[in-house]
Protein backbone atom coordinates (compact mmCIF):
# COMPACT_ATOMS: atom_id res chain seq x y z
CA UNK A 1 0.00 0.00 0.00
CA UNK A 2 2.87 2.35 0.80
CA UNK A 3 4.45 1.65 -2.57
CA UNK A 4 1.23 2.30 -4.50
CA UNK A 5 0.59 5.53 -2.59
CA UNK A 6 4.14 6.77 -3.13
CA UNK A 7 4.31 6.14 -6.86
CA UNK A 8 0.84 7.64 -7.31
CA UNK A 9 1.93 10.75 -5.40
CA UNK A 10 5.07 11.10 -7.56
CA UNK A 11 2.97 10.57 -10.68
CA UNK A 12 0.60 13.35 -9.61
CA UNK A 13 3.47 15.67 -8.71
CA UNK A 14 5.03 15.11 -12.14
CA UNK A 15 2.09 16.94 -13.68
CA UNK A 16 3.22 20.14 -11.94
CA UNK A 17 6.96 19.92 -12.57
CA UNK A 18 8.25 23.47 -13.23
CA UNK A 19 11.36 22.35 -15.15
CA UNK A 20 12.93 19.37 -16.85
CA UNK A 21 15.31 18.89 -13.91
CA UNK A 22 12.44 18.79 -11.43
CA UNK A 23 10.56 16.42 -13.72
CA UNK A 24 13.51 14.00 -13.88
CA UNK A 25 13.89 14.03 -10.09
CA UNK A 26 10.21 13.25 -9.66
CA UNK A 27 10.41 10.42 -12.21
CA UNK A 28 13.42 8.96 -10.36
CA UNK A 29 11.44 9.01 -7.10
CA UNK A 30 8.50 7.51 -8.94
CA UNK A 31 10.78 4.69 -10.18
CA UNK A 32 11.92 3.87 -6.65
CA UNK A 33 8.33 3.45 -5.47
CA UNK A 34 7.17 1.69 -8.61
CA UNK A 35 10.10 -0.72 -8.52
CA UNK A 36 9.17 -1.70 -4.99
CA UNK A 37 5.69 -2.86 -5.93
CA UNK A 38 6.28 -5.80 -8.26
CA UNK A 39 8.34 -8.02 -5.98
CA UNK A 40 6.17 -7.49 -2.92
CA UNK A 41 2.95 -7.89 -4.91
CA UNK A 42 4.18 -11.11 -6.51
CA UNK A 43 5.25 -12.53 -3.13
CA UNK A 44 1.86 -11.65 -1.63
CA UNK A 45 0.05 -13.30 -4.54
CA UNK A 46 2.02 -16.56 -4.56
CA UNK A 47 2.09 -16.94 -0.80
CA UNK A 48 -1.71 -16.61 -0.85
CA UNK A 49 -2.77 -18.53 -3.96
CA UNK A 50 -2.87 -22.36 -4.01
CA UNK A 51 0.13 -24.19 -5.46
CA UNK A 52 -2.19 -25.93 -7.94
CA UNK A 53 -2.55 -23.71 -10.98
CA UNK A 54 0.32 -21.44 -9.92
CA UNK A 55 1.50 -21.21 -13.53
CA UNK A 56 -1.87 -19.94 -14.72
CA UNK A 57 -1.93 -17.32 -11.97
CA UNK A 58 1.62 -16.36 -12.92
CA UNK A 59 0.59 -15.65 -16.50
CA UNK A 60 -2.49 -13.78 -15.33
CA UNK A 61 -0.45 -11.64 -12.94
CA UNK A 62 2.27 -10.80 -15.46
CA UNK A 63 -0.15 -9.99 -18.26
CA UNK A 64 -1.71 -7.30 -16.12
CA UNK A 65 1.22 -5.40 -17.67
CA UNK A 66 -0.30 -5.85 -21.12
CA UNK A 67 -3.80 -4.92 -19.96
CA UNK A 68 -2.40 -1.79 -18.34
CA UNK A 69 -0.55 -0.99 -21.54
CA UNK A 70 -3.76 -1.26 -23.55
CA UNK A 71 -5.67 0.92 -21.06
CA UNK A 72 -2.90 3.51 -21.11
CA UNK A 73 -2.93 3.57 -24.92
CA UNK A 74 -6.70 4.03 -24.95
CA UNK A 75 -6.47 6.79 -22.34
CA UNK A 76 -3.80 8.53 -24.39
CA UNK A 77 -5.89 8.42 -27.56
CA UNK A 78 -9.03 9.66 -25.83
CA UNK A 79 -7.68 12.16 -23.32
CA UNK A 80 -4.37 13.56 -24.50
CA UNK A 81 -5.87 15.92 -27.11
CA UNK A 82 -8.10 17.35 -24.36
CA UNK A 83 -5.94 17.45 -21.22
CA UNK A 84 -2.37 17.42 -22.57
CA UNK A 85 0.68 15.75 -21.03
CA UNK A 86 0.25 17.30 -17.59
CA UNK A 87 -3.33 16.07 -17.41
CA UNK A 88 -2.18 12.58 -18.36
CA UNK A 89 0.04 12.47 -15.28
CA UNK A 90 -2.91 13.48 -13.12
CA UNK A 91 -4.90 10.57 -14.57
CA UNK A 92 -1.89 8.34 -13.92
CA UNK A 93 -2.27 8.97 -10.19
CA UNK A 94 -5.59 7.11 -10.05
CA UNK A 95 -3.99 3.81 -8.88
CA UNK A 96 -3.83 5.44 -5.44
CA UNK A 97 -7.51 4.54 -5.16
CA UNK A 98 -6.53 0.86 -5.27
CA UNK A 99 -5.20 1.25 -1.74
CA UNK A 100 -8.78 1.50 -0.50
CA UNK A 101 -9.52 -1.91 -2.02
CA UNK A 102 -6.24 -3.44 -0.81
CA UNK A 103 -6.81 -2.15 2.71
CA UNK A 104 -10.39 -3.42 2.94
CA UNK A 105 -10.36 -6.61 0.87
CA UNK A 106 -6.83 -8.04 0.65
CA UNK A 107 -5.42 -9.99 3.59
CA UNK A 108 -1.79 -10.54 4.42
CA UNK A 109 -0.48 -13.82 3.04
CA UNK A 110 -1.00 -16.92 5.20
CA UNK A 111 2.76 -17.55 5.07
CA UNK A 112 3.52 -14.11 6.54
CA UNK A 113 0.81 -14.43 9.19
CA UNK A 114 2.02 -17.88 10.21
CA UNK A 115 5.58 -16.64 10.64
CA UNK A 116 4.63 -13.40 12.36
CA UNK A 117 5.00 -14.71 15.90
CA UNK A 118 8.15 -16.73 15.22
CA UNK A 119 11.65 -15.58 16.04
CA UNK A 120 13.48 -14.31 12.95
CA UNK A 121 16.99 -12.92 12.69
CA UNK A 122 17.20 -9.27 11.70
CA UNK A 123 17.59 -9.00 7.94
CA UNK A 124 20.11 -6.83 6.08
CA UNK A 125 19.93 -6.57 2.31
CA UNK A 126 23.71 -6.50 1.80
CA UNK A 127 24.24 -9.53 4.02
CA UNK A 128 21.43 -11.41 2.32
CA UNK A 129 22.90 -10.72 -1.12
CA UNK A 130 26.32 -11.98 0.01
CA UNK A 131 24.77 -15.05 1.60
CA UNK A 132 22.80 -16.00 -1.48
CA UNK A 133 25.08 -14.36 -4.06
CA UNK A 134 25.23 -17.24 -6.61
CA UNK A 135 21.42 -17.45 -6.70
CA UNK A 136 21.07 -13.68 -6.80
CA UNK A 137 23.60 -13.34 -9.64
CA UNK A 138 21.80 -16.02 -11.64
CA UNK A 139 18.45 -14.25 -11.20
CA UNK A 140 19.92 -10.91 -12.29
CA UNK A 141 21.42 -12.47 -15.45
CA UNK A 142 18.13 -14.26 -16.13
CA UNK A 143 16.17 -11.03 -15.77
CA UNK A 144 18.67 -9.18 -17.95
CA UNK A 145 17.94 -11.72 -20.68
CA UNK A 146 14.20 -11.45 -20.10
CA UNK A 147 14.15 -7.65 -20.15
CA UNK A 148 16.36 -7.56 -23.24
CA UNK A 149 13.87 -9.93 -24.90
CA UNK A 150 10.89 -7.69 -24.16
CA UNK A 151 12.55 -4.29 -24.64
CA UNK A 152 14.31 -5.52 -27.75
CA UNK A 153 11.04 -6.42 -29.42
CA UNK A 154 8.70 -3.73 -28.07
CA UNK A 155 10.42 -0.40 -27.58
CA UNK A 156 11.35 0.43 -31.17
CA UNK A 157 8.71 -1.56 -33.02
CA UNK A 158 6.20 1.33 -33.31
CA UNK A 159 9.05 3.58 -34.54
CA UNK A 160 10.01 0.89 -37.05
CA UNK A 161 6.43 0.79 -38.35
CA UNK A 162 6.28 4.59 -38.65
CA UNK A 163 9.74 5.25 -40.08
CA UNK A 164 10.39 2.25 -42.30
CA UNK A 165 6.84 1.31 -43.33
CA UNK A 166 5.42 4.84 -43.19
CA UNK A 167 2.29 3.73 -41.37
CA UNK A 168 0.00 6.36 -39.89
CA UNK A 169 -0.36 6.62 -36.09
CA UNK A 170 -3.79 5.01 -36.42
CA UNK A 171 -2.39 2.02 -38.27
CA UNK A 172 0.46 1.67 -35.79
CA UNK A 173 -2.08 1.77 -32.98
CA UNK A 174 -4.14 -0.96 -34.65
CA UNK A 175 -1.07 -3.20 -35.05
CA UNK A 176 -0.17 -2.50 -31.40
CA UNK A 177 -3.61 -3.64 -30.26
CA UNK A 178 -3.26 -6.84 -32.29
CA UNK A 179 0.15 -7.74 -30.91
CA UNK A 180 -0.85 -6.83 -27.36
CA UNK A 181 -3.75 -9.28 -27.65
CA UNK A 182 -1.20 -11.88 -28.72
CA UNK A 183 0.94 -10.97 -25.71
CA UNK A 184 -2.00 -11.37 -23.33
CA UNK A 185 -2.91 -14.78 -24.72
CA UNK A 186 0.68 -15.99 -24.78
CA UNK A 187 1.37 -15.02 -21.19
CA UNK A 188 -1.67 -16.81 -19.81
CA UNK A 189 -1.34 -19.91 -22.00
CA UNK A 190 2.38 -20.49 -21.45
CA UNK A 191 1.99 -19.74 -17.76
CA UNK A 192 -0.69 -22.41 -17.49
CA UNK A 193 1.29 -24.81 -19.71
CA UNK A 194 4.29 -24.49 -17.38
CA UNK A 195 2.24 -26.42 -14.80
CA UNK A 196 2.43 -29.47 -17.06
CA UNK A 197 5.90 -29.25 -18.61
CA UNK A 198 7.82 -27.21 -16.01
CA UNK A 199 8.86 -23.58 -15.83
CA UNK A 200 12.18 -23.98 -17.64
CA UNK A 201 10.75 -25.94 -20.54
CA UNK A 202 7.96 -23.43 -21.04
CA UNK A 203 10.40 -20.49 -21.09
CA UNK A 204 12.88 -22.22 -23.39
CA UNK A 205 10.11 -23.34 -25.76
CA UNK A 206 8.70 -19.81 -26.06
CA UNK A 207 12.15 -18.27 -26.58
CA UNK A 208 13.23 -20.75 -29.25
CA UNK A 209 9.90 -20.62 -31.11
CA UNK A 210 10.44 -16.87 -31.49
CA UNK A 211 13.42 -17.53 -33.78
CA UNK A 212 11.50 -18.85 -36.84
CA UNK A 213 9.01 -15.96 -36.47
CA UNK A 214 11.78 -13.36 -37.06
CA UNK A 215 11.43 -13.14 -40.88
CA UNK A 216 7.65 -12.68 -40.69
CA UNK A 217 7.95 -10.14 -37.85
CA UNK A 218 10.85 -8.03 -39.11
CA UNK A 219 10.87 -8.38 -42.89
CA UNK A 220 7.21 -8.61 -43.99
CA UNK A 221 6.04 -5.87 -46.35
CA UNK A 222 2.23 -6.12 -46.23
CA UNK A 223 0.10 -4.91 -43.34
CA UNK A 224 -1.68 -8.25 -42.71
CA UNK A 225 1.62 -10.16 -42.51
CA UNK A 226 3.18 -7.49 -40.30
CA UNK A 227 0.21 -7.68 -37.94
CA UNK A 228 0.44 -11.49 -37.91
CA UNK A 229 4.17 -11.34 -37.24
CA UNK A 230 3.63 -8.89 -34.38
CA UNK A 231 0.91 -11.08 -32.88
CA UNK A 232 3.07 -14.22 -33.00
CA UNK A 233 6.23 -12.53 -31.70
CA UNK A 234 4.48 -10.92 -28.74
CA UNK A 235 2.59 -14.18 -28.09
CA UNK A 236 5.96 -15.86 -27.60
CA UNK A 237 7.78 -13.00 -25.84
CA UNK A 238 5.05 -12.63 -23.25
CA UNK A 239 4.58 -16.39 -23.29
CA UNK A 240 8.04 -16.65 -21.78
CA UNK A 241 7.30 -13.74 -19.46
CA UNK A 242 4.09 -15.33 -18.22
CA UNK A 243 6.19 -17.89 -16.34
CA UNK A 244 8.39 -15.25 -14.66
CA UNK A 245 6.39 -14.39 -11.51
CA UNK A 246 6.05 -18.03 -10.45
CA UNK A 247 9.57 -19.02 -11.51
CA UNK A 248 11.27 -16.09 -9.76
CA UNK A 249 9.40 -16.66 -6.51
CA UNK A 250 10.04 -20.39 -6.60
CA UNK A 251 13.78 -19.85 -7.18
CA UNK A 252 14.17 -17.19 -4.48
CA UNK A 253 15.38 -18.21 -0.99
CA UNK A 254 12.32 -18.26 1.31
CA UNK A 255 13.74 -15.80 3.85
CA UNK A 256 14.15 -13.05 1.22
CA UNK A 257 11.21 -13.81 -1.06
CA UNK A 258 9.83 -10.28 -0.62
CA UNK A 259 13.13 -8.75 -1.74
CA UNK A 260 14.98 -10.98 -4.18
CA UNK A 261 12.47 -11.34 -7.05
CA UNK A 262 11.74 -7.62 -7.41
CA UNK A 263 15.36 -6.53 -6.85
CA UNK A 264 16.71 -9.03 -9.39
CA UNK A 265 13.96 -8.03 -11.83
CA UNK A 266 14.81 -4.33 -11.60
CA UNK A 267 18.58 -4.84 -11.75
CA UNK A 268 18.10 -6.89 -14.91
CA UNK A 269 15.88 -4.12 -16.22
CA UNK A 270 18.57 -1.54 -15.44
CA UNK A 271 21.25 -3.55 -17.24
CA UNK A 272 19.07 -3.78 -20.35
CA UNK A 273 17.95 -0.14 -20.26
CA UNK A 274 20.42 0.97 -22.97
CA UNK A 275 18.84 -1.44 -25.42
CA UNK A 276 16.86 1.16 -27.36
CA UNK A 277 19.88 3.48 -27.67
CA UNK A 278 22.11 0.69 -28.96
CA UNK A 279 19.47 -0.48 -31.44
CA UNK A 280 18.90 3.05 -32.74
CA UNK A 281 22.60 3.77 -33.19
CA UNK A 282 23.15 0.50 -35.00
CA UNK A 283 20.23 1.15 -37.35
CA UNK A 284 21.49 4.67 -38.14
CA UNK A 285 25.20 3.87 -38.47
CA UNK A 286 25.11 0.47 -40.16
CA UNK A 287 21.78 0.17 -41.99
CA UNK A 288 20.90 3.72 -43.09
CA UNK A 289 18.01 3.97 -40.65
CA UNK A 290 16.54 0.55 -41.43
CA UNK A 291 15.50 -1.06 -38.13
CA UNK A 292 14.56 -4.47 -39.58
CA UNK A 293 18.00 -6.15 -39.46
CA UNK A 294 18.69 -4.68 -36.01
CA UNK A 295 15.39 -5.96 -34.61
CA UNK A 296 15.98 -9.36 -36.22
CA UNK A 297 19.51 -9.60 -34.83
CA UNK A 298 18.34 -8.55 -31.38
CA UNK A 299 15.77 -11.34 -31.18
CA UNK A 300 18.25 -13.90 -32.51
CA UNK A 301 20.77 -13.00 -29.80
CA UNK A 302 18.56 -12.39 -26.77
CA UNK A 303 16.13 -15.28 -27.37
CA UNK A 304 19.08 -17.66 -27.64
CA UNK A 305 20.64 -16.12 -24.51
CA UNK A 306 17.38 -16.46 -22.59
CA UNK A 307 17.02 -20.12 -23.55
CA UNK A 308 20.64 -20.86 -22.58
CA UNK A 309 20.50 -19.08 -19.21
CA UNK A 310 17.17 -20.71 -18.35
CA UNK A 311 18.49 -24.18 -19.15
CA UNK A 312 21.49 -23.56 -16.87
CA UNK A 313 19.17 -22.84 -13.95
CA UNK A 314 17.19 -25.28 -11.89
CA UNK A 315 13.54 -26.29 -11.90
CA UNK A 316 11.60 -25.42 -8.74
CA UNK A 317 8.01 -25.84 -9.88
CA UNK A 318 5.64 -26.51 -7.03
CA UNK A 319 8.04 -25.60 -4.22
CA UNK A 320 6.28 -24.84 -0.92
CA UNK A 321 5.91 -21.06 -0.73
CA UNK A 322 4.41 -21.23 2.74
CA UNK A 323 7.95 -21.60 4.08
CA UNK A 324 9.38 -18.19 4.97
CA UNK A 325 12.85 -19.05 6.31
Amino acid sequence: MASVLLYSAMEFASAFAPSLRAFLVLRALYGIAMGGEWGVGAALAFETLPAEGRGFFSGLLQEGYVVGNLIAAAAYGLLFPIIGWRGMFVVGALPALLVLYIRSQVDESPAWLAARGAEHPERHLGADIRRYFPKFLFLVVLMFAFNSFSHGTQDLYPTFLEKNHHFSPGTVGMVAIIYNIGALLGGVLFGAWSERIGRRRAIVTAALLALPVIPLWAFSTSLPLIALGGFLMMFLVQGAWGVVPAHLNELSPPAVRGTFPGFAYQLGNLLSSRNVVIQTRLAESRFAGNFAPVLAGTVLIVASLLALVTMLGREAKGVDLSVTR
